[in-house]
């Protein structure tokens, strides 16, 4: 609901040489609070780390109206991000825990479409109730959803079996917790091609409006809702044909959509571009996901889960953070923008290739 509309936000408070901060800073939390998260999933429950994140959502979106300077909007954009790093891994290990290895990818796809919806919806939605009824209400709004995911939370059991309860051991993070080994594939495919959404969700307004499109939010419909069209059928397939070969037509499919970005002039081939790269997003997302809880270790899924989504978060916040810098408020400068993009996503096919192959090396030495 609040990204499109954030831009002009900032803007109105004096800080437009900020934007690319709008979404780095949000995930520098994240990805911060992530190794706590994957720990107190693992040991305190699955359900309390969902709690937390949708507090934290709530709390923010309540004080953005008292927010009054630059600085402020700032720092609580930096407070908002822990929503992000707590709520998404309590969601995929609690899924890891009641759904079968055979059928991970289809559930993967089945969450991300239902996180889909929200993000079709929340732009349209949270630009609509911006025009109609202020920003500030627009951020209540927001607020009272967060209230409504803590109830649906509430509502469903605890699915971690040896739980140990809150203790000061949860926020004693040591190197085994920032990065678990079995899943270093899953991460760097995710570094390579998250850099690009950052790169999307910031830009992308400032773009759209240099082409003549002036609802913002809906440029962001068009990639959810080409995300959402295509997530299900991807994590089926990923249970079906393997999850790298999903990943090696999905990483292709951004590689074009960031070139055709690059090359677009007319609201027509913002459209295309920005539907494609939707697309591509909606197959990488959930066979990432159902890949990096194939590889983690049982004991510790939300430790495997929490580096998935560190590494997602370093590459959005740096792709938000490069994107900022690159355009500084000049739209000769998205070219550069999408090609970085486009390059970084070719790079993550080419990884898979070479992962593949040695992947094959090794199985063949193993049946000798």
């Amino acid at each position: 609901m609040l990204i499109p509309e954030l831009p002009a936000y900032l803007t109105s408070l004096g800080g437009p040489q900020y934007k690319g901060l709008i979404i780095s800073l949000f995930t520098v939390t994240a990805m911060v609070s992530r190794p706590f998260s994957g720990k107190m999933a693992d040991k305190v429950g699955r359900k309390p780390v969902m709690i937390v994140g949708s507090l934290v959502c709530c709390f923010a979106s309540l004080l953005y109206p008292a927010v009054s300077t630059v600085f402020g909007f700032l720092l609580l954009r930096l407070v908002h991000g822990f929503s992000t790093g707590f709520t998404p891994t309590g969601l995929t290990a609690y899924l890891s825990d009641i759904i079968p290895a055979n059928k991970r990818g289809e559930a993967m796809g089945l969450l991300g479409t239902a996180g889909t919806v929200g993000m079709a919806a929340g732009p349209v939605v949270g630009g609509a109730v911006a025009n109609n009824f202020g920003l500030d209400f627009m951020f209540y709004t927001s607020s009272v959803f967060a209230i409504a995911s803590i109830l649906v939370v509430m509502g469903v059991k605890e699915t971690l079996t040896e739980r140990k309860g809150f203790t000061t051991e949860v926020f004693k993070i040591h190197k085994r917790d920032l990065l678990e080994p079995r899943v270093l594939v899953t991460c760097i495919v995710m570094l390579l091609t998250a850099y690009s959404y950052g790169a999307v969700f910031t830009v992308i307004p400032d773009f759209g409006e240099s082409v003549g499109i002036k609802n913002k939010g809906l440029l962001f419909g068009f990639v959810t809702v080409a995300s959402l069209s295509v997530r299900l059928i991807a994590g089926k397939a990923s249970d079906r044909y393997g999850r790298r070969r999903i990943l090696m037509i999905s990483s292709v499919l951004c590689t074009v959509a960031m070139a055709l970005l690059a090359i677009g002039e007319t609201p027509r081939d913002l459209m295309i571009a920005i539907t494609l790269y939707g697309a591509a997003h909606g197959m990488t997302s959930p066979t990432l996901l159902a890949w990096a809880t194939d590889l983690s270790d049982e004991r510790h899924k939300g430790r495997g889960i929490s580096s998935l989504y560190i590494f997602m978060e370093m590459g959005i916040g740096i792709g938000a953070f490069s994107s900022g810098l690159i355009i500084a408020n000049n739209p000769t400068n998205f070219f550069t923008t999408f090609v970085t993009s486009s390059l970084l996503c070719f790079i993550a096919f080419c990884y898979l290739i070479i992962h593949w192959q040695r992947h094959s090396r090794k199985a063949k030495k193993q049946t000798q």
